[in-house]
């Protein structure tokens, strides 16, 4: 049993977390700061594609793996404190998106810019950190060019080529050859060139009518070109079994961004788990919120965000 000065000390010592929202339209934005004892920065965690949660949940698609609380627990043991947000239409920020088909990627974009004031605010610090994840690193690029309240960014897992390259790639490995991928490649050409289509029923949950303005928002994005206007301390972090954001996106920013620094993380896969190379094992690490985080991932993001 432990006695009462151990304990106080490990109370002591625990990182604070508190809930936290900011004022939107047409409801408020909800998140957690996650602050050490000891903290010398901060960051925001934005979260990637899809009903993705702050914790990095989202039951509906079989996501449990929660890489995103795992993350800022350990950089809280590194001296980082951290924010992880509900995105607009997520979990507690649901009510700030009554209308899906309303929403566009430049709303994740604002939102994010108003975190990063409102943490370096409550920290008491000239500018903050943004750790974005999967499309979460195409918001955080946005979001930071031109922003004196970001420090720098993590790019975790982030496409380096436009997004239609890698949906269509996803969409080759996912469905067979015949007339539904055709149809599925035909929709991302009309999505592209700014232009909503009637998708097939098969092809309803991923090119719902309602979706359709985000996606043509999302796939007018240019990663390179983003990376390549940011001149701020910048690390590009690859996992090696990434079966989603492959080692091409990885190279891609990197080309794009020669004075951005790179860690490719062994084992390390979509979610920043460890993982094996194969797909049936590499997937079934999403729905595992047990799985370790890859080894060297919190390392190599907290020794960038100190050093910088």
């Amino acid at each position: 049993m432990l006695s009462a000065i151990v304990l106080a000390a490990l109370i002591q010592s625990a990182p604070a977390s508190e809930d936290i929202f900011i004022l939107s339209e047409p409801a408020p934005l909800h998140g957690t700061v996650l602050t050490p004892v000891d903290a010398r920065a901060a960051a925001i965690i934005v979260p990637g594609s899809g009903p993705t949660n702050r914790d990095g949940v989202a039951p509906v698609v079989g996501l449990r793996a929660a890489p995103y609380r795992m993350l800022a627990e350990a950089l809280a043991e590194r001296g980082v404190a951290t924010l992880r947000i509900d995105k607009r239409g997520i979990g507690a920020s649901a009510a700030a998106m009554p209308d899906q088909s309303n929403l566009r990627f430049e709303h994740y974009v604002s939102d994010v810019r108003d975190w990063a004031a409102e943490l370096a605010a409550r920290t008491g610090r000239d500018c903050v950190w943004i750790i974005g994840h999967s499309e979460g690193g195409l918001v955080a690029l946005e979001a930071a060019a031109g922003n004196d309240a970001v420090c720098g960014l993590v790019l975790i897992s982030t496409p380096g080529r436009r997004p239609g390259v890698a949906l269509r790639e996803q969409l080759e490995a996912g469905l067979p050859a015949g007339d539904l991928r055709d149809a599925a490649m035909q929709m991302v050409e009309s999505l592209e060139n700014g232009q909503t289509a009637a998708a097939p029923p098969a092809l309803n949950a991923l090119f719902h009518e309602s979706v359709q303005p985000y996606l043509i928002s999302y796939l007018a994005r240019d990663p390179a070109r983003l990376i390549a206007d940011y001149d701020q301390p910048t690390l590009i972090v690859h996992g090696e079994t990434d079966l989603q954001v492959v080692e091409a996106d990885a190279n891609g920013l990197s080309a794009a961004q020669p004075g951005a620094a790179r860690v490719d993380i062994p084992g390390m896969n979509h979610v920043m788990k460890v993982a094996p190379a194969d797909r049936a094992g590499n997937i079934a690490v999403y729905a595992d919120p047990d799985a370790p985080l890859a080894e060297g991932l919190a390392d190599a993001v907290a020794a960038f965000i100190l050093e910088n």
